[in-house]
């Protein structure tokens, strides 16, 4: 069976609208992020689904890019590729939360802590090593990628622009919660949902008037574009 990507670009707009409704969906009731919340069955099947959410978001965006390369053109894949980076280190992350983390949370206690306070944005009182720096790179690829490839994608014209716009926004405005109580963490996440939701429905209508061109030769063509710039 060839894949095409027309069929691609379907599953990737699908992919996409789920990632966005999982990320609305896990901020309903969150749990507070201390150690006690670590160690109960809620929590891995919260941050499981969060590991669902990334890799379906990487997907998506991947779909969203190929869609329009010729269009958002360099500055939309440097926005792709922050963003990327940070849906690829937040799959990681929250893999770790999922089913490292509750194992810790009696032989270290107190890194398990740290670690929580630091990936909610606080300040850890201990040193938490390595994933001090791989929070902060995941948070700016998530906030600067989403903001570039938000405004290429807006520019470009291809896929739904409010949604485009609201990417944007709503990564880049995750900023302000260095400066809000920690009971803006989960509303200000919803804009993001509903702009992959919005983004990967806009995308599988589009990808009904594409040509039937193989996988293969579509992401050639990108790469090609690309290293003649």
């Amino acid at each position: 069976m060839t894949v095409t990507t027309s069929g691609l670009t379907k599953a990737a707009g699908v992919s996409a609208a789920v990632a966005g409704l999982i990320f609305i969906a896990v901020q309903v009731n969150h749990p507070a992020m201390t150690v006690d919340s670590v160690a109960t069955t809620e929590w891995v099947v919260r941050n499981s689904a969060k590991v669902a959410m990334a890799a379906l978001a990487l997907v998506g965006i991947t779909g969203m890019y190929l869609r329009q390369f010729r269009q958002v053109g360099v500055v939309g894949l440097v926005g792709y590729l922050l963003l990327g980076a940070g849906y690829l280190l937040m799959f990681a992350t929250e893999v770790i939360s999922a089913y490292v983390l509750p194992g810790l949370v009696h032989l270290a206690p107190g890194y398990v802590n740290d670690l929580v306070v630091a990936a909610a944005g606080g300040s850890p009182s201990g040193d938490i090593g390595a994933m001090k720096t791989v929070l902060a790179i995941t948070g700016i690829g998530y906030m600067l990628g989403g903001l570039v490839f938000g405004v290429a994608m807006f520019r470009a014209r291809i896929l739904a622009r409010t949604a485009s716009a609201l990417l944007a926004v709503g990564t880049i405005a995750t900023v302000s919660l260095a400066f809000l109580p920690e009971s803006f963490n989960r509303p200000m996440a919803v804009p993001v949902g509903v702009a992959l939701v919005g983004l990967g429905f806009s995308l599988f209508r589009n990808a009904r008037s594409q040509d039937t061109e193989p996988l293969p030769t579509l992401v050639h063509a990108a790469l090609v574009e690309h290293a003649t710039v």
